[in-house]
């Protein structure tokens, strides 16, 4: 049953998570001023659903029950399941400005579908089968649910087993009848204190020596012995100050987190990956593929990144000026250039045995190293098109002071028919999305979110064919 943004935050409070921010438990997450633009994101994608101009791009019939449910929370069932997840990426972008938090639950759910199948095929496992249960319940119920992939790691030039701290990757440190104890952390987890449920997953391909790490399993995010750790960002306590103009974008945000696992208990029936060390890197494979082109979601904040720097000129007086436009047009260029490849790989892509749906590989992979560097040029040249009072200008306080707002009304006026305000706040909002809390999901998440640039490079050199292409050119030559 589809709720609304409101009964989604409802459920958030019924959550009894154990989450902690400037080294203090947050009593009530829902309520917590730092928190809660975060959360505004992730009602928009509840809301959007139950609306008729938006349910195309939002909901879809299960495959499992034929219910009407939220698109987030289905396996892809066709290629046009595929473009329709860009298409929404690109919407929600467009929408909150931020990271919205969702895309990585429902590439979780594609990716880890699709392979416990293939176990299930060769070992005669019921992976699948639990899969499919708790998918059948999240849907139901209407849950966010947080995937998470990446470890800490430590030393990274050591394999799981061999470091010095074995929790170091999620691991399984005790198993039982009636399922197993896992110890170990998820970094970078977007959205967790807004997640009702966390599916984890491996992290890097590994061998049979490794096979207490190669798990895969879900928990309700509120289960004993996880902690929450809330990740800073920059600017982030701007949000206790009660200004709305220095924020940048005062309704939505994004959030990451470290999320500890202390002998916390899975359930058997909760288990759909448990030792197979040889799929573990299928898994790896499938989530990078459908997640790097989730980053579709870049274009629609880059719109309002553009559509910012373009009234940011406006508002200076420069509209008009041919460098302006030039470099309006480069944004532009370099936003269309992330969607283009999001898109042709969703067109491009074909079933797995599974019968669920996989993007184009390597043009799955193309698309995310777009990412890893168009995002920052298009940050570089709002930043030259809005000018240095992006940075410089005195807070919403003192705007609003009898003492000294007068004469920043005066002097930061640009064009006379634009009012100050009105200057104030596209400077903040450019300033939010290039260097404030909005660039953590803009441009480091833009860098190192679904693998940084060498991961994307390793799998375009290892499906690019590079053979097939040298036969192509010489019979060309007539060699």
């Amino acid at each position: 049953m589809l709720k609304t943004g409101k009964e989604y935050i409802e459920s958030l409070r019924k959550l009894n998570l154990n989450v902690y921010l400037f080294g203090e438990k947050v009593e009530s997450p829902v309520d917590h001023p730092i928190i809660i633009p975060s959360m505004n994101a992730v009602a928009v994608t509840y809301d959007l659903a139950l609306d008729p101009l938006y349910e195309d791009l939002m909901t879809v019939k299960s495959h499992l029950t034929g219910k009407k449910i939220n698109l987030f929370n289905h396996v892809f069932q066709s290629k046009d399941d595929l473009v329709k997840k860009v298409k929404r990426q690109r919407m929600l972008g467009q929408k909150t400005a931020c990271c919205f938090q969702r895309c990585v639950g429902q590439d979780s759910f594609n990716a880890v579908y699709s392979t416990a199948y293939e176990i299930d095929k060769k070992y005669g496992t019921d992976y699948q089968e639990r899969f499919n249960r708790f998918l059948g319940y999240v849907q139901e119920e209407d849950l966010v649910t947080d995937g998470a992939m990446t470890d800490v790691k430590g030393d990274r030039g050591l394999s799981p087993i061999n470091q010095v701290d074995p929790d170091l990757y999620l691991r399984v440190v005790e198993r039982r009848t009636d399922g197993i104890i896992v110890n170990g952390c998820k970094a970078h987890q977007t959205g967790i204190v807004n997640s009702h449920e966390v599916l984890c997953m491996p992290t890097i391909a590994m061998k049979p020596e490794d096979k207490d790490y190669a798990i895969s399993f879900a928990v309700p995010t509120d289960s004993p012995g996880i902690t929450i750790i809330y990740g800073r960002q920059s600017c982030d306590t701007r949000k206790l100050e009660g200004s709305e103009i220095d924020v940048g974008n005062s309704q939505f945000g994004g959030h990451e987190a470290l999320i500890i696992f202390d002998h916390v208990f899975v359930p058997n029936e909760r288990i759909f990956l448990n030792g197979e060390t040889e799929f573990v890197g299928m898994l790896v494979e499938r989530f990078a593929g459908h997640h790097r082109p989730s980053y579709a979601c870049k274009s629609g904040v880059g719109d309002v990144l553009i559509g910012a720097a373009a009234l940011a000129a406006e508002y200076n007086g420069v509209a008009n000026a041919s460098h302006i436009k030039d470099k309006l047009i480069e944004m532009t260029h370099l936003n269309e250039t992330i969607y283009s490849s999001a898109l042709a790989c969703s067109y491009e892509g074909a079933p797995t045995p599974s019968g669920a749906y996989l993007i184009d590989l390597l043009l799955a992979n193309v698309c995310k190293q777009n990412v890893t560097r168009f995002p920052y040029e298009m940050c570089r040249l709002a930043e030259d098109i809005a000018g240095g009072l992006m940075v410089t200008q005195p807070s919403e306080k003192d705007f609003r002071s009898e003492a000294v707002g007068h004469y920043i009304e005066k002097y930061l006026k640009g064009v006379n028919s634009v009012p100050t305000e009105h200057r104030m706040r596209i400077m903040r909002l450019i300033e939010n999305l290039t260097l404030g809390t909005g660039a953590v999901g803009y441009r480091t998440e833009s860098m190192h979110g679904a693998g940084s640039p060498q991961a994307q490079r390793i799998m375009i050199s290892r499906l690019g064919n590079f053979e097939h292409k040298k036969e192509m050119a010489k019979k060309i030559a007539r060699i």
